[in-house]
């Protein structure tokens, strides 16, 4: 089972993954761990990621980056309508309304889903993990900023999916970074114990994000969190690109922006321009050759000066501290309750930037953790501690809803809509809270984002959720719906579940009685909480129980019952009258759920067909692109070799022929041959191998042959001394039988004349011919010599065995050089261990005299 986090950040993604020796982030194809938020589209094919990147310039109208802030948008958002004007590629309307991206793909115009294209960046983080696991990857982790509304939030789960994808967890950049900060420390207080404060800063390219946590043993809790999700490292490069693009107006009579390409360049050349200045306080140079119209342009920037003119962004930066220390106080929390500040995120090195975070704080800045790959790693955690694959050490995560959430709903006592506020501001999430109405018809509930103000996002709608199959009470009377609402591990919003408490008939003479106020038709305006049984506005009764639930969702059906808790209330009070109980009957509801923006299944599945089509269509061209290289490379290779290495072998016509052939194929392979199917590649390899591959053989053939020549007349030489020492007697091989001797002595005069034979024809012949014999029959000659002839030479000598009397010789050891005799009852007349009779024939091993 696969472990895997997934950082997919504005402009870079990185991915983590749990080992047995912890978490690691992983390189891409190139060796490097950050992999491009970016897809290029092709006449043939997609590239992701680093193969994108290099595309931005040649392809900028088809290279799409900067994506991850269309999540979950309408097209007629304004925040969509104002950035289109500064895209290089074109934006378009998606059937649903939602937005895509327009683009020239297999020289057809396309347009693509936001779903869809981070998609594609999700099976290039997939197979990067899976290179590196060396398994199939399916359960993820996948990062979000913590502003996303429930829409975006939707939207990146929807991508997932598309790309084969299980997502565990949407988990919040600030919450994985609080994970991968928290897991390791050794000196959290005690759960009972006062709580340590750390406030967390993370500063992307494109969002500005800050939480204050508390940390306990085992236990992460985020109390507030506060953001700004336009302030990131991309406004400094605006500001850069401003400033030259008037320097280059006024030096050079340019106007950048008329040029995507030239735009595209100046963003490339300022930001690595902004790194070099968080390291370098003196005077940097900005030089772009062939910048437009072949002109060379070249500026010069300091970090004074860039601070000064960055003064309006930076002043920016207090702000949501301001916002998170406000939240802060509703926990009696103070600057000087925090323990540490922790900073993370590309823009975090901007030295500026980190003065005023520090200054605010009045404490020095804490960088302990890597700030490109923390949020990854946190999601590797997380991934880890819901997977049974591990065992991590326990660990409660506890997020907050980033947005108060209400319900409305149309109310029949009071002529209008009524509402609640379900989820308020910094709620502790995964969380679910169970509502209660009295109606008589099915109803509907709109969940929304009471504070529209402070939404990045124009539409304060969640969706609407329908209550299907309500029917009165057989007597006529509203029917109890306990409907239950819930914010889940993505911090996604739904009405999970809703039931019908039906109550069943009593006998005669007794009198029916709930354990909860019955609603009248006339009280249905009326609503009243457990908890202080106060009366307010509202549609019917409605009771609120809460349960707060752990990071697994197998514990979403824990409930408290609000019928024990005001028995509870009431075991004080004096006894009254015993009444007879009410039977009841709960039936699940159906529930018709339309989220605003949501995918239909119908469109998701065409979106995973697609996708599965277009990665097929990436192999295809990949094994096209291979095959056509493998061509170029030979090419190149044996025009080499031919004048080096391969020069003694070949014949000055063989030569001449190849030659003129490796040039027409060069030339065909830069004209016909540009855009031609696998197979044509194939055969033109072929075709070439069929003129070189005798060429490298005979190469090949003449620097292993002496060696093979060599190993099979060690052979001859080592039986043949072998032979000799019988002939001269010699105790060693005087076991030996003379016919197997003979044997021996044969063949290797045999083998010694072919040898020679083989030899003798090989000198007279040219390099540049076919050999007389080759290596591999010369092998197959050793082998067959070693195979008749060294059972025979070694064979061992047999072993003497003593008399039993001869106690001497078991006291003094071995005799004549030979082990002690066999134990008892392996002499004769007792036969051998197995319990055979014992050999009438004479033994080599006893003396006959």
């Amino acid at each position: 089972m696969s472990v895997v986090g997934f950082d997919v950040g504005f402009l870079n993604c990185y991915v983590a993954v749990a080992r047995a020796g912890g978490i690691e982030t992983v390189a891409n194809e190139y060796s490097d761990r950050c992999t491009p938020a970016c897809v290029s589209f092709g006449p043939r094919n997609r590239s992701i990621g680093a193969a994108a990147k290099s595309q931005v310039v040649t392809n900028c109208k088809n290279t799409v980056q900067g994506f991850k802030r269309f999540h979950g948008r309408a097209f007629s958002d304004p925040y969509i309508q104002r950035l289109k004007s500064s895209l290089v590629y074109d934006l378009a309307q998606m059937p649903s309304g939602t937005t895509g991206i327009k683009v020239m793909y297999m020289e057809e115009e396309k347009v693509f889903s936001i779903e869809q294209v981070t998609a594609m960046l999700l099976t290039k983080m997939k197979e990067t993990a899976e290179h590196a696991l060396k398994k199939p990857v399916a359960d993820c982790v996948v990062s979000v900023p913590c502003y996303y509304t429930d829409a975006e939030r939707r939207s990146v789960v929807d991508a997932a999916q598309i790309a084969g994808l299980n997502c565990l967890r949407l988990m919040n950049e600030t919450t994985a970074v609080a994970l991968a900060y928290g897991i390791y420390k050794q000196d959290l207080p005690a759960p009972e114990e006062k709580p340590r404060i750390v406030v967390f800063v993370d500063i992307g390219h494109s969002g500005y994000q800050t939480s204050v946590c508390a940390f306990n043993k085992g236990k992460l809790k985020v109390l507030a969190t506060a953001c700004d999700p336009e302030l990131g490292g991309k406004d400094f490069d605006e500001m850069l690109v401003r400033h030259f693009c008037e320097e280059f107006g006024k030096k050079y009579k340019l106007d950048v922006k008329t040029k995507p390409r030239a735009l595209v360049r100046l963003y490339q050349e300022c930001e690595k321009l902004k790194k070099l200045m968080s390291a370098n306080s003196s005077d940097l140079p900005l030089n772009i050759e062939c910048f437009m119209n072949d002109i060379d342009v070249s500026g010069k920037l300091n970090r004074v000066q860039f601070e000064e003119m960055c003064a309006d962004v930076l002043g920016r930066v207090e702000a949501p501290l301001h916002n998170l220390m406000e939240q802060a106080s509703e926990y009696q929390l103070k600057k000087e309750d925090i323990y540490a500040v922790e900073i993370v995120g590309g823009a975090s090195r901007i030295p500026s930037v980190k003065e005023r975070i520090g200054r605010f704080f009045g404490k020095e800045l804490s960088t302990t953790l890597n700030a490109d790959e923390a949020v990854a790693r946190g999601c590797a955690l997380q991934c880890a501690i819901l997977s049974p694959a591990f065992k991590v050490r326990e660990f409660s995560i506890t997020d907050a809803v980033a947005y108060p959430i209400s319900l409305k709903w149309n109310s029949a006592a009071e002529e209008g809509l009524s509402d609640c506020e379900v989820f308020p501001k910094n709620h502790a999430a995964p969380f679910s809270k169970v509502l209660t109405f009295y109606r008589r018809e099915p109803f509907s509930l709109e969940a929304y984002y009471n504070t529209p103000r402070e939404l990045p996002y124009p539409d304060p709608t969640i969706g609407q959720f329908v209550i299907q199959k309500v029917v009165p009470q057989a007597s006529g009377e509203s029917s109890k719906v306990k409907v239950k609402v819930r914010v889940n591990i993505h911090g996604i919003f739904s009405v999970s579940s809703a039931s019908l408490v039906e109550v069943q008939k009593t006998e005669e003479g007794e009198e029916p009685m709930d354990t909860e106020q019955q609603a009248t038709p006339e009280e249905e305006g009326n609503m009243q909480t457990d908890q202080d049984e106060t009366k307010a506005q509202g549609d019917g009764q409605k009771e609120t129980e809460e349960e707060e639930e752990k990071t697994a969702p197998e514990n979403e059906e824990m409930e408290t019952s609000p019928e024990e808790s005001k028995t509870e209330k009431k075991s004080d009070q004096p006894p009254q009258v015993k009444k007879p109980k009410v039977k009841t009957k709960v039936l699940e509801l159906p529930i018709e759920n339309s989220p605003q923006w949501e995918l239909a299944i119908d469109m998701l599945n065409l979106f995973v067909e697609n996708e599965g089509n277009m990665i097929m269509q990436d192999k295809l061209e990949k094994e096209r692109n291979d095959a056509k290289n493998y061509v170029e490379e030979y090419v190149y290779d044996m025009r080499d070799k031919l004048h080096g290495r391969l020069e003694k072998f070949v014949s000055e016509a063989d030569r001449d022929i190849l030659s003129l052939q490796l040039e027409d194929t060069e030339n065909w392979l830069y004209e016909d041959g540009e855009d031609q199917p696998k197979q044509q590649y194939i055969d033109k390899l072929a075709e070439l191998k069929k003129l070189g591959q005798p060429i490298q053989e005979r190469y090949m053939e003449s620097e292993e042959r002496p060696r093979a020549f060599d190993d099979m007349g060690k052979q001859i030489q080592m039986y043949m001394k072998v032979v000799e020492a019988y002939k001269t007697k010699e105790e060693q091989y005087d076991h030996l039988d003379q016919e197997e001797i003979n044997k021996v002595d044969k063949m290797v005069n045999e083998a010694m004349i072919w040898l020679n034979s083989k030899m003798n024809q090989q000198s007279k012949l040219s390099l540049t011919v076919e050999p007389a014999v080759r290596v591999r029959e010369i092998q197959d000659k050793t082998k067959e010599l070693y195979s008749s002839c060294n059972p025979i030479v070694t064979k061992p000598k047999p072993k003497v065995e003593l008399p039993k009397d001869n106690k001497a010789g078991e006291q003094n050891g071995p005799v004549n050089g030979q082990e002690k005799a066999p134990a008892e009852g392996t002499e004769k007349g007792t036969g051998d261990s197995t319990g055979n009779p014992p050999s009438t024939e004479p033994r080599p091993d006893m003396d006959l005299d």
